[in-house]
């Protein structure tokens, strides 16, 4: 008993280790140059967008030396800019790993919070308008208010449910989008035929491919400037949840790029993706809207 009262009293009195911070960087020091070719965007944009997320980022005290707002924002942009390790960048920053990882789920909640103030689908009938008839001037196929495209991102598939991230290889009243034969045919959703015979079929194809190039080359875009969305860029290490959420959080910051005149940093990077076949066979009425669609071109 002596002895357990002697080794309590030993570590009562043991010396509290003080914890030990790394130097943080300042990255907005280096050449507009340099900031635009780890982080994809201008120094004044980076700058904007800092200012924008710093009331989501902010903390209440410096106690435990907290990462700065405009640090945290410009670790994640660097990660999914250009497919860099979060170790890497915080051996740079003066910033551990876990808190690295911690930074990228509040900025990726903070950017997707901007969603409904960047990316907005035309909703009202003024918006679809304006959407309708540029699509129009692309292709010449009326009545059109959106596209719609997929793309294939490398992830590393969770243990449990794994086959189910597995890539697949191998007119309303309102509008319609346009897809390729993967998605199905519907009363709202117009497809490119499989096999076009009449001089009528083959324009529709080719129409409807003029208007689709528009998603094809925002992938091709979107890719370019976020690395982490390109095989290229390697595998994204996330859940599939998480994944969701800084996919979005590219489309937002693309959007502010695109908004505020910033060129892609490559050309447009147009990667084939596989087509699939039509899974079910169209009813006959969604067959009869493409039909008319077909022959009022």
């Amino acid at each position: 008993m002596a002895h357990l009262v002697l080794l309590e009293d030993i570590a009562a009195r043991a010396p509290r280790r003080e914890r030990v911070f790394g130097e943080r960087t300042d990255m907005f020091s280096e050449s507009d140059e340099w900031l635009f070719s780890r982080f994809r965007l201008p120094r004044e944009v980076l700058i904007d967008l800092c200012n924008l997320l710093e009331p989501h980022l902010s903390h209440i005290t410096n106690r435990s030396h907290p990462i700065p707002p405009n640090l945290q924002v410009l670790c994640l942009q660097e990660i999914l800019a250009t497919g860099t390790f979060q170790r890497e960048i915080g051996d740079r920053a003066g910033i551990s790993q876990p808190s690295i990882s911690c930074a990228i789920h509040k900025v990726v909640k903070a950017i997707v919070g901007l969603m409904p103030i960047y990316v907005k689908f035309p909703y009202d009938v003024a918006h679809q308008m304006v959407v309708k008839r540029g699509f129009y001037e692309i292709s010449g196929i009326p009545n059109t208010i959106g596209a719609i495209d997929c793309t294939h991102v490398r992830i590393k598939a969770p243990s449990a449910n794994a086959i189910n991230y597995r890539l697949r290889t191998g007119g309303g009243e309102e509008g319609w989008l346009l897809c390729d034969r993967g998605y199905g045919l519907k009363i709202w959703l117009m497809t490119p035929l499989a096999n076009p015979t009449t001089p009528q079929e083959v324009r529709y194809n080719l129409k409807h491919a003029s208007a689709c190039s528009v998603i094809e080359r925002t992938i091709g875009l979107l890719k370019s400037r976020w690395m982490c969305l390109d095989a290229a860029g390697g595998m994204l290490s996330y859940r599939p949840e998480k994944i969701c959420q800084i996919v979005l959080a590219r489309c937002v910051l693309h959007n502010i790029a695109m908004a505020r005149g910033v060129p892609a940093p490559y050309g447009p990077h147009k990667q084939p993706e596989p087509v699939g076949d039509e899974m079910h066979t169209p009813a006959q009425a969604t067959l009869q809207a493409r039909l008319q669609l077909i022959q009022g071109l």
